[in-house]
């Protein structure tokens, strides 16, 4: 351990759990946007260690987290809790590789990622103790909105128009089915071993409409429009008609909206070493051309 993580007091906190056969020297994992996360050798094995407390700012409740996560073990598709204290979540290490916005593209990789999102859905639920959480994007949207109005951002002018997008969006969703959503499918969630396919960070999951984690994929990793199509289709086992293509297309502009709020909340509010200014740039830029995409469908 080097001089810099040995005065580092999350390090050193993380590299003396209780758990570890003997002293362990946690090596930072990069990437994260939201918290802190180590790899930890001990005995042969690995395991990765996230640390962050709750985020009211961002709706996150670790014992929320540690719920889903463990639930999401139970169905087979994401790491087993090794360890969970205030603060820290010790999680098994899955060997593998993690994917990246082209392996969303791949149209070969389609059907695997249609089953891993219906495993999602359909059991990871049937597993889950305590309270359940709901993650219904359009209120977070509103919310966001009034923590950027408390903090005086300096989007506060662009607000406006964007919740009353938000409103018009909403009402296009309509009524929805409810499934117990993961909601941040990023690529870098996604883990293949070679075998199958993992999902990682249940920080914001909770009961949705399945469209929301449908579109989210889509957007985060930019699938062409008839890639997304058939994702759509695969996961519901039909032709896409013009009204589930419009409430699609109005939950995937929906997913960027609440992207980029998340973004314009962290620039006033994270600590994490982050160029969250031109991440709210890509991605409010992103839901310009989707809130385009579905103005289109509506007048069609």
């Amino acid at each position: 351990m080097n001089a810099d993580a040995q005065n580092d007091p999350l390090v050193e906190r993380v590299a003396s759990l209780n758990i570890w056969s003997g002293r362990v020297d946690p090596e930072p994992l990069l990437g994260g946007i939201t918290n802190k996360n180590f790899l930890v050798h001990d005995q042969g094995r690995r395991y990765v260690v996230r640390t962050g407390g709750d985020i009211p700012v961002h709706g996150i409740v670790r014992s929320s987290e540690l719920a889903a996560t463990r639930a999401a073990h139970a169905a087979g598709i994401s790491p087993a809790v090794i360890h969970a204290e205030p603060g820290l979540l010790v999680i098994d290490f899955i060997q593998g590789r993690t994917f990246s916005p082209e392996d969303v593209r791949d149209p070969g990789n389609l059907e695997r990622l249609v089953s891993l999102i219906r495993r999602c859905h359909r059991d990871v639920a049937l597993h889950l103790r305590g309270p359940a959480p709901m993650f219904w994007p359009f209120h977070v949207v509103r919310d966001y909105g009034h923590t950027l109005c408390d903090g005086g951002s300096r989007h506060v002018p662009t607000l406006a128009d964007l919740l009353a997008r938000a409103e018009r969006l909403e009402a296009a969703v309509g009524p929805i089915d409810v499934v117990f959503g993961h909601n941040d499918l990023l690529a870098a969630n996604i883990l293949d071993d070679g075998r199958k396919l993992w999902l990682l960070d249940w920080e914001y999951a909770g009961f949705n409409s399945p469209l929301f984690d449908l579109g989210g994929l889509a957007s985060n990793s930019e699938m062409p429009p008839d890639l997304a199509e058939a994702l759509i289709s695969s996961y519901f086992g039909r032709p896409v008609d013009d009204d589930l293509r419009r409430r699609a297309a109005a939950m995937t502009a929906a997913s960027l909206l609440r992207e980029t709020l998340w973004a314009m909340v962290s620039e006033l509010h994270s600590t994490v070493d982050f160029d969250y200014a031109a991440y709210t740039a890509e991605n409010l830029a992103r839901f310009e051309a989707a809130y385009t995409s579905f103005k289109t469908m509506e007048t069609q």
